[in-house]
């Protein structure tokens, strides 16, 4: 095998000497990397990616493995994580497997034998993780989109916003280095569904912020009831059902870091595609966040603002007629018919479903111009 198809094995000791030793080891069957302390790991996952499997001593200055590997948790949450300690303690093992959820956990010295097969099963389990994640992100994941497609033509206003809400998500997840975070892609595109149980007239009103009746707000006050009999039963969608939930509370206590990041970033762009909606720019979307703070972590209101702000006054905006919209392109108005129903909101993202819906829309309304960003066919 060539040795950069070879597994890769990160180990972590804060002695030169025992990394050594570990390396001579598995040198064979792996790709080893090394590192003589918590920091320099991080270092060099955050150069070289995730490793299959972290090996790393509990007792070391500084950062110790307990905490190591929750950070590795928390940012590459495939990688499998065995602990090595000299000291098997109580309060050590407890901390290891609470906080960072490792695979093995082995005493120094440990015998090479029982460390190459812990490293062995390790790489397996790291293989089954990342097979799992394809999976879902291919059949789960492709299955919630197809239905979102579906619900967006019954009711834009709600459905058209889920794909906003999946795009804002997943890139704030890329930008604080949480790429292919499924579960909160799934949580994003999920976070209307509770809608499909309201009056499409009513979800207008909650989306643009007007003022409901006591009646209508008993509805709107039981669409995350109807979340849960919808989805709470199908398997693999408990981390999105706790995000989901957790999103709606800012004072719940998650003790996942992964699902409270997920909830953290979720509440964030659902408020600011708020904010927008109701016709703030960014700076007064931006502004408006920071002044909820007990809402929002401010180092992701700081990530969001580096993220959105350099498209401000950069976005392609061209005025085509409806029928010659595209996948990609954004409305940047509302779209109404002659009565005044909202067949498209602004900020709804064109899919080849929507395209398959329009070609029901009358000759008057596809010849209507729109403004939409990104850019037109050549002819439109």
């Amino acid at each position: 095998m060539n040795p950069e198809e070879l597994p890769s094995v990160l180990c972590v000791d804060d002695e030169p000497r025992v990394v050594d030793g570990l390396a001579v080891h598995l040198r064979r069957d792996y790709q080893v990397l090394t590192a003589n302390g918590g920091q320099s790991a991080l270092q060099i996952l955050k150069e070289r990616g995730a490793p299959a499997v972290i090996v790393s001593d509990m007792r070391m200055p500084g950062m110790d493995g307990a905490a190591l590997l929750k950070h590795v948790k928390h940012l590459y949450p495939e990688t499998t994580r065995i602990l090595l300690t000299g000291e098997p303690g109580r309060d050590a093992a407890i901390a290891a497997i609470n906080e960072g959820q490792i695979f093995r956990f082995l005493t120094k010295p440990c015998p090479p034998d029982q460390l190459r097969s812990a490293i062995h099963a390790g790489v397996i389990h790291h293989r089954l993780q990342r097979a799992e994640r394809v999976l879902l992100q291919e059949t789960l994941i492709g299955c919630i989109k197809a239905l979102v497609d579906i619900l967006a033509i019954t009711n834009p206003v709600a459905f058209g916003r889920a794909t906003r809400v999946k795009r804002l998500a997943t890139d704030l997840a890329t930008a604080i280095d949480n790429q292919g975070f499924w579960q909160l892609e799934a949580a994003a595109m999920l976070s209307q569904i509770g809608y499909i149980s309201l009056p499409v007239e009513l979800v207008e009103k909650l989306y643009y912020a007007k003022r409901l009746t006591p009646e209508e707000r008993k509805l709107a006050d039981g669409a995350p009831l109807v979340v849960q009999k919808l989805l709470g039963h199908i398997p693999r969608l408990g981390p999105v059902m706790e995000i989901l939930a957790a999103s709606q509370d800012a004072k719940s206590n998650v003790p996942d870091a992964l699902i409270k990041l997920g909830a953290g970033i979720l509440r964030l762009v659902l408020e600011y595609d708020a904010h927008i909606a109701q016709g703030l720019p960014v700076s007064g979307a931006i502004a408006a966040i920071r002044a909820q703070t007990v809402r929002h972590e401010s180092a992701l209101v700081d990530s969001l603002e580096v993220m959105v702000g350099p498209a401000v006054g950069t976005e392609v905006i061209s005025e085509v007629s409806v029928g010659r919209v595209t996948p990609g392109m954004v409305f940047m108005d509302d779209l109404r018919t002659s009565v005044g129903t909202l067949l498209v909101p602004k900020g709804f993202e064109v899919t080849e479903t929507f395209l398959e819906r329009m070609r029901n829309f009358g000759s008057g309304i596809l010849q209507e111009r729109v403004r939409v960003m990104g850019a037109p066919k050549h002819g439109s």
